[in-house]
C-alpha cells in the first residue's frame, strides 16, 4: 500500500463507501462529504499527495472546491471525476482547477485505481525535484561560507596562499582515480578548502615566521585540527567536514595528532587529504624552508606507504604524477 494519502471528495455518502470498498488496501485513503468538509481535511489532515473529487456538489462544485485546494495545496494532484462528461466541463476543470486527469462516472475501480497511482507517482516526482533544488541551494550556501572562510585562512597566512585550493585539486584528481563518488568526492573537495581553518587561531608570528618552530610553537600548531573541528561542528553540513579535517594530521602507525588515532580508526577521506596535503606542502616555499620539489615530497609518501599514510591514497597520487601528467594549476 502507497504511503502517501489520498483524499476522495463527493455529496454522497453511497459513492464514497463504494469507491473505499473497491480501492481497499491500495492506498492511504479519506473521505470528505461535501467540498467544504475537503477544504477542512487539507487544512487539518494534509498534505494529501491526490484529491479526487465530484464535479456536481450543492454549495460548491468540483471546480470551486479544486481550485481552491491547489490554493491551499499547490502540491497536491487534483482530479475530477463526474457523471457529467461535458467537454466545456473537462476544459474548465484543467483550466481553472489545474486539473491532472478528468475521469468519467461509472469509473471502473481497475481505472480509477490506475490514475490515482499515476497521480501519486507525479507528486512523488514533484516533491523529489523539490528536495533535490533545496539541496542544491543549500550546498551552493555551504560553499560560499567554505570559500569566505578559506580566503580568510589565506589571508593572515600568506605564505600558504592557494594551499588549500592546490591540495583540494589534487585530492580530488585523487579521488577520481579511487573511482569516489560524486558525494564523497564533493566532501574531499569542501574539507581541503578550509583544511587549516583552525590556524585561524594560531599566532600570525608564529605560521609566518622564518626558521624552524621550537618544540613549544610546534606544539600550538598542532592544536590546529582540533580548532578546525570546533568551528565546523555546530554547523549542520551533509558530509562529515569537520571530522575529515580533524584527521588529516592523523597517521597509521598513530605517530599523527591531535589524537594519535591509528588505521582503521581514520576516515578513508581524511587518508587521501594526508597524503595531498604533504605532497602540496613538501612542494611548495615555506618562511622556514624553501621548496622540497616534487621528487622529494613523492619518495617521501613512497617511504610511507602504508605505513604512515594510505597505500591506495599513494598509489593514487603517485600514478597522477608519474603515469597521467597531472600538475597543479595557478587556480583551483
Amino acid at each position: 500500500m502507497s504511503q502517501e494519502k489520498v483524499l476522495f471528495v463527493d455529496d454522497e455518502a453511497e459513492v464514497l463507501k463504494s469507491i473505499e470498498r473497491s480501492l481497499y488496501g491500495r492506498f492511504g485513503m479519506d473521505f470528505a462529504l461535501g467540498g467544504e468538509e475537503g477544504i477542512r481535511k487539507v487544512k487539518e489532515e494534509g498534505p494529501f499527495a491526490v484529491v479526487v473529487s465530484d464535479y456536481r456538489m450543492p454549495r460548491m462544485n468540483g471546480i470551486d472546491f479544486l481550485s481552491r485546494i491547489k490554493e491551499l495545496s499547490p502540491d497536491t494532484i487534483r482530479m475530477m471525476l463526474t457523471g457529467y462528461a461535458e467537454l466545456e466541463t473537462a476544459i474548465q476543470a484543467v483550466n481553472e482547477g489545474h486539473v491532472f486527469r478528468f475521469l468519467t462516472k461509472p469509473c471502473p475501480p481497475g481505472q480509477l485505481a490506475t490514475a490515482v497511482e499515476s497521480g501519486i507517482e507525479y507528486y512523488t516526482l514533484k516533491q523529489a525535484e523539490k528536495e533535490l533544488l533545496v539541496l542544491k541551494k543549500w550546498r551552493k550556501s555551504i560553499e560560499e561560507i567554505i570559500l569566505a572562510f578559506s580566503m580568510l585562512i589565506e589571508t593572515r597566512d600568506p605564505y600558504t596562499a592557494g594551499h588549500q585550493r592546490r591540495v583540494a585539486e589534487l585530492a580530488c584528481a585523487m579521488a577520481g582515480e579511487l573511482g569516489y563518488s560524486k558525494d564523497k568526492t564533493e566532501a574531499i573537495r569542501l574539507s581541503a578548502m578550509i583544511h587549516d581553518i583552525g590556524k585561524m587561531y594560531v599566532p600570525a608570528e608564529i605560521l609566518n615566521r622564518p626558521g624552524k618552530l621550537s618544540d613549544l610553537e610546534f606544539e600550538l600548531l598542532k592544536i590546529h585540527p582540533k580548532v578546525g573541528y570546533d568551528i565546523l561542528k555546530p554547523i549542520d553540513l551533509e558530509f562529515p567536514i569537520s571530522d575529515i579535517i580533524l584527521q588529516h594530521h592523523e597517521r597509521l602507525d598513530g605517530s599523527g595528532y591531535p589524537s594519535g588515532l591509528r588505521s582503521g580508526e581514520i576516515l578513508p577521506e581524511a587518508q587521501l587529504l594526508a597524503v595531498a596535503d604533504v605532497v602540496e606542502a613538501m612542494n611548495s616555499h615555506r618562511p622556514y624552508r624553501p621548496s622540497l620539489g616534487l621528487d622529494k615530497a613523492l619518495s617521501m609518501i613512497r617511504e610511507g606507504r602504508d605505513v604512515v599514510f594510505d597505500s591506495a591514497a599513494v598509489d593514487a597520487c603517485l600514478s597522477l604524477f608519474l603515469e597521467k601528467g597531472f600538475a597543479f594549476q595557478d587556480s583551483f
